[in-house]
């Protein structure tokens, strides 16, 4: 719930606040009483097409109802980057894991600013397993990346078979390492979308994001033929409500479009954002859930955000 500021963040939000003027060799104050929710953004025409252009007063926010003032704003098209690479290594994706691992590297080889941002790599089939952990250089997740591959036939019968722990992936990676950074957060998720064995729920999961102020982008990568002929479970629907209640995005490999076509889109997403802040003008009695509704006073425009944040005393 509480973004990143640098010191110059602070004192524009301290002013913003109402807060006394600052001397010439005085410290910025930013009472810890103040309570910013941070809400990440994009924007999207009617064509899908991304709006990069917009300004604070173009949002309309509001808070279970109650309308609220943004009072911080930003395009995060430069801010510092903190990314999840969630890798489902299950029986059902063995045949598109060469494509997957392609297509991860490009993707950071892209949009990984050494010294700026990060990323940590993680796989999960019957287990779940940090690959690397957080780190802003690409070499390093390129050799780990070589290793992010499906379960032998030997381990699958050391673990009494397989499963697709997506839904513990998710909440392990929020909890364990998400939460504990700040700045713009954000998974990305490679997978079907069909769990199997985990001992959370999808509810779970998206709860798990939230508290840790954490995007899901979900990547839908289906194998025909994994489960034969009869076919398997359905996954879409589990990875777009991840998606969409935590603000990210839900994007499907096919033949229209590869799964490098999808990665350079949600490379333009990222750079496309925006950040805003504001405080809550109800107290925090409890904690909870409170929803937000940020739309922008343009009608022909989405804004695509998190749904709910949690409050917390």
């Amino acid at each position: 719930m509480f973004p990143h500021f640098t010191r110059r963040q602070l004192l524009q939000a301290t002013l913003l606040l109402g807060a006394r003027p600052l001397c010439a060799q005085e410290e910025p104050v930013f009472s810890t009483e103040v309570r910013v929710v941070n809400v990440v953004a994009t924007v999207r025409k009617k064509n899908g097409s991304l709006v990069g252009d917009l300004n604070q007063d173009d949002f309309l926010l509001s808070e279970d109802g109650r309308p609220q003032t943004i009072r911080y704003f930003a395009r995060d098209t430069d801010l510092p980057l903190t990314l999840g690479l969630l890798v489902d290594t299950s029986g059902s994706q063995r045949r598109v894991l060469d494509s997957e691992r392609g297509a991860c590297l490009r993707f950071l080889d892209r949009v990984v600013r050494e010294n700026k941002d990060h990323v940590f790599l993680m796989q999960f089939d019957t287990v779940v397993q940090v690959r690397y952990p957080l780190t802003s250089s690409v070499g390093k997740l390129e050799d780990a990346l070589a290793y992010v591959d499906s379960e032998s036939t030997r381990q699958l019968r050391m673990r009494n078979g397989g499963g697709t722990l997506l839904y513990d992936a998710v909440t392990q990676a929020a909890e364990e390492i998400m939460r504990k950074q700040t700045g713009r957060k954000a998974l990305i998720v490679l997978s079907d979308g069909v769990d199997f064995g985990s001992g959370g729920t999808v509810q779970d999961a998206i709860e798990a994001a939230l508290r840790a102020d954490t995007l899901i982008y979900s990547i839908l990568y289906s194998d025909p033929g994994a489960y034969g002929i009869f076919g398997g479970r359905d996954g879409k629907h589990a990875l777009e409500r991840m998606s969409k209640e935590t603000g990210g995005s839900l994007f499907e490999v096919s033949k229209k479009q590869t799964v490098d076509q999808v990665f350079e889109t949600l490379e333009q997403e990222l750079r496309t954002q925006y950040n805003l802040g504001y405080v809550s003008d109800k107290a925090v009695a409890i904690a909870e859930f409170r929803t937000i509704q940020l739309t922008a006073r343009q009608k022909e425009l989405a804004v695509q955000a998190r749904l709910r944040y949690w409050a917390e005393r």
